[in-house]
């Protein structure tokens, strides 16, 4: 039985430092539930404020008496609870976290452990250990968290077995270094950015305020708490304001977890916005949910069961983030009364920068700057945003960091954007994504893309064409589409029908230049494991395009509007 609930403590209060507010939840809360982790058996394990700090406790002594003051401690695990209490704990013990995406190959895990001289690796729940397994020092230390696929290293339960605990309130400097974030990036050696215990609390400080997050909230943890967008939506928003944690035990049960959880407040990205729509109009046509939503008692049951069957009709605040999406799409969901709301943010400023409102949210903006926040464009249109979680910089990179911050303290961020009268800011691409055709003339493809990927058949796609007289694009098309239309050359005659009226419709709304010259339906699917996806689901252009870049100019001159790879 849970305690009476409490009340989220006053905003002014210093307590927002994470590991002062873990201690007053479990001051005030020690039996109420914080997090919900799934089995593997099916069964579900609890743990109360009281319970999960008693192992941060614990498992911080034993970081503590073990390693140097400031040790950066790698962390390398699927989202779990026992994810949350071991970056507690190494804060606990005096050290420095380093998340490591728990989809990385093991050449990129070396890499990152190399990087940030990490003293000790902690290891969860892993789909592919064996692949990572290889980057991992031989000599270098090891704790496995329950569920760990590693058999060296010391088990979790037995280490904790070992200790009484650190007593007292766990303390650590606002200035102190909290945490190394190593960047997935679509090219390139990773960038390790630095952010202190003062950064986190002021970006928990700010969600708070925009969400309105109070104890009584749930929240389910399920993009990689690696990326700063988790970190902080869910582990640092619920020691933030009291609320509870949810897990998700695999993919495969993503559904069913997430229906336990019944979130109110849900973060999801572009991606997995657009796969939950491909399964509403899977199982139903999308002319005849129009005409039933346009039916005014019908139409409010069957919102109601179309949330419901997502796991979302608890859902009081949804937002999107990592990548634009499209305002049509924001629209689809507004008719079912989700109102998704676009942020943008970076790791390098602890996603503060901006953000829209409930009922004031504008499709295709993501919203005006949140509070401590100034934003401007350069000369080029990129967007430079001064925030007050900006980074330390980059670990052991004082160049790099010297290039992404203007002497008067404004991050360049990559972006390129336009800023109406209202101060809202719109995205229109990344700079470096930007090519030139064989005319002269500069494309920026994210905007086309968008265009593209509101088909109900197409999943992604990427805008290519440098060096060409026009541009094309690739498409990827939802999980079984390919094998259907391969199978039925009806299916494939009416798709390609579809795709090319598509292609004219939105060429007519595009400036000549701009204006896409084929598309190209590719068998593959564009994933993490095979490295076109980065952890956090967005595309990396330079491998799509090397994998397919022999095919263009033989795409190119069969001058047709729709080519089917083989």
């Amino acid at each position: 039985m849970n305690a009476q609930v409490p009340q989220a403590p006053a905003r002014q209060q210093k307590a927002f430092l994470p590991l002062e507010q873990l201690c007053q939840w479990e001051s005030r809360s020690p039996g109420r539930t914080w997090l919900v982790q799934p089995l593997k058996n099916g069964e579900v394990k609890t743990f109360t404020w009281g319970e999960g700090l008693a192992q941060v406790r614990k498992l911080a002594e034993h970081l503590q008496k073990t390693y140097a003051p400031g040790s950066r401690i790698a962390l390398l695990s699927k989202n779990s609870a026992w994810w949350f209490i071991a970056d507690f704990a190494i804060w606990a013990a005096g050290h420095v976290s380093v998340p490591i995406y728990p989809s990385l190959t093991g050449d990129s895990v070396r890499q990152v452990l190399e990087l940030s001289g990490a003293s000790a690796l902690i290891v969860g729940k892993l789909d592919d250990w064996e692949s990572m397994a290889g980057g991992v020092p031989a000599e270098l230390p090891m704790i496995r968290l329950p569920e760990a696929a590693p058999s060296r290293g010391e088990e979790y339960e037995a280490l904790l077995g070992r200790y009484s605990g650190l007593s007292g309130e766990l303390r650590r400097d606002g200035a102190d270094l909290a945490t190394i974030i190593y960047t997935s990036g679509t090219t390139g050696v990773p960038k390790g950015v630095m952010h202190s215990f003062l950064n986190m609390a002021k970006a928990t400080r700010v969600l708070i305020e925009q969400v309105q997050a109070t104890p009584e909230d749930r929240l389910i943890s399920y993009l990689p708490t690696a990326h700063v967008a988790d970190r902080l939506l869910s582990q640092l928003l619920s020691v933030g304001c009291g609320c509870r944690v949810f897990f998700c035990e695999a993919l495969e049960t993503f559904a069913r977890d997430l229906q336990r959880a019944r979130p109110t407040i849900f973060l999801s990205v572009p991606r997995l916005w657009l796969k939950f729509q491909m399964a509403v109009q899977a199982r139903q046509p999308q002319e005849k949910l129009d005409r039933l939503l346009s039916l005014p008692l019908i139409g409010a049951l069957v919102r109601r069961k179309i949330r419901k069957a997502l796991g979302l009709d608890a859902v009081r605040v949804a937002m999107s983030g990592t990548a634009p999406l499209s305002a049509e799409v924001i629209h689809w969901y507004r008719r079912l009364g989700i109102e998704i709301l676009e942020g943008y943010g970076m790791t390098e400023n602890f996603a503060v920068s901006h953000g829209n409102a409930v009922g004031h949210s504008l499709p295709g903006s993501v919203g005006v700057p949140q509070a401590g926040v100034s934003v401007k464009l350069d000369e080029k249109g990129e967007v430079l945003v001064k925030s007050p979680c900006l980074m330390l910089g980059y670990y052991n990179d004082p160049e790099r960091t010297r290039e992404a911050v203007t002497e008067d303290g404004y991050l360049r961020t990559g972006d390129l954007g336009s800023i109406d009268a209202q101060n809202r800011l719109t995205l229109t691409g990344r700079a470096k994504e930007q090519f030139k055709t064989s005319k002269g003339k500069y494309v920026a493809p994210a905007p086309i893309e968008n265009a593209l990927n509101n088909h109900p058949k197409v999943e992604a796609s990427l805008v290519a064409g440098l060096g060409f007289a026009q541009p094309f694009a690739l498409l990827m098309l939802a999980a079984g589409e390919w094998e259907r239309c391969r199978a039925a050359a009806q299916e494939r005659e009416a798709l390609s029908r579809s795709l090319e009226a598509m292609r004219l419709e939105i060429n007519a709304r595009l400036d000549p230049h701009e204006r896409l010259d084929f598309l190209v339906v590719v068998p593959e699917q564009w994933n993490i494991a095979n490295g076109f996806l980065t952890p956090t689901l967005k595309i990396k252009r330079a491998e799509v395009e090397k994998f397919y870049g022999t095919q263009f100019p033989v795409w190119s001159a069969q001058r047709r509007g729709v080519v089917w790879a083989q």
